[in-house]
């Protein structure tokens, strides 16, 4: 019989390394927070688990992290949906979970069932169904506009000068809109494109700025970012 005693032991060396990336994370969250004048806890951290193992995410709750992002209904429903609406909810320790990839229309119902916050609202028809789904499910929907702020025709999400009609399109079908969300393109400044959702923000009164991930999160944070989404910062390159 092969010795599978080395296992538990790689298993345990996995969680400590993402326990010390997570306490890293915070660290510089923080030092970035005080660097730009703001108070200790107005940024949030969104763990972003899409692909990881389930040994991982554990290893991130064990830690303490509360906040996680999934970029695909599918993939969510499969690493969630037990955990989340069984023994946690009971224990009042269901994490908040927050949709963060492009979603469909069809999915809308899913998405609904599913997420705290769709992140990626960038269509009308989008709203639409999110809004009818909630009515049938009875969950009024949190969600963020995404912003296309580098005019990215492969990249999801609303042109900076159509956001306001988005937002009023999906205030008038009763979707909670808490703030914006972007993804600046990978080879320009990042500053640029947080402060252009920063402004828009506060144009429409949105108190929540989801922006700014591993490699430009503290640039974000001096910018008013509220929500980082972390991944590689905390779990490691992918494979």
């Amino acid at each position: 019989m092969a010795d599978l005693s080395p296992a538990p032991l790689a298993a345990s060396s996995a969680s400590s390394a993402i326990a010390d990336r997570i306490a890293t994370a915070q660290r510089r969250i923080l030092r970035a927070c005080r660097a730009a004048g703001r108070p200790e806890g107005t940024v949030t951290l969104v763990a972003v688990t899409k692909t990881q193992p389930p040994r991982a995410v554990a290893a991130a709750r064990a830690a303490g992290l509360t906040v996680f992002g999934e970029n695909r209904v599918q993939e969510a429903q499969g690493r969630w949906s037990e955990g989340r609406w069984g023994p946690d909810v009971a224990a009042g320790t269901a994490p908040e979970l927050r949709l963060i990839g492009p979603l469909q229309t069809n999915k809308a119902a899913d998405a609904i069932a599913l997420f705290d916050v769709i992140e990626t609202l960038d269509r009308e028809k989008l709203a639409r169904a999110l809004a009818d789904a909630g009515m049938k499910l009875g969950r009024r929907p949190r969600v963020l506009v995404q912003v296309n702020t580098g005019a990215e025709p492969q990249k999801a999400g609303v042109l900076p000068g159509e956001v306001p009609a988005l937002i009023a399109a999906a205030r008038s079908l009763d979707l909670a809109v808490e703030g914006l969300m972007c993804i600046p393109p990978v080879d320009e400044a990042a500053g640029p494109h947080f402060a252009l959702l920063a402004k828009l923000a506060a144009r429409e009164g949105l108190p929540v700025l989801s922006m700014g991930m591993s490699d430009d999160y503290e640039i974000a944070i001096r910018f008013g970012a509220t929500h980082v989404r972390l991944g590689s910062a905390l779990f490691g390159p992918r494979g």
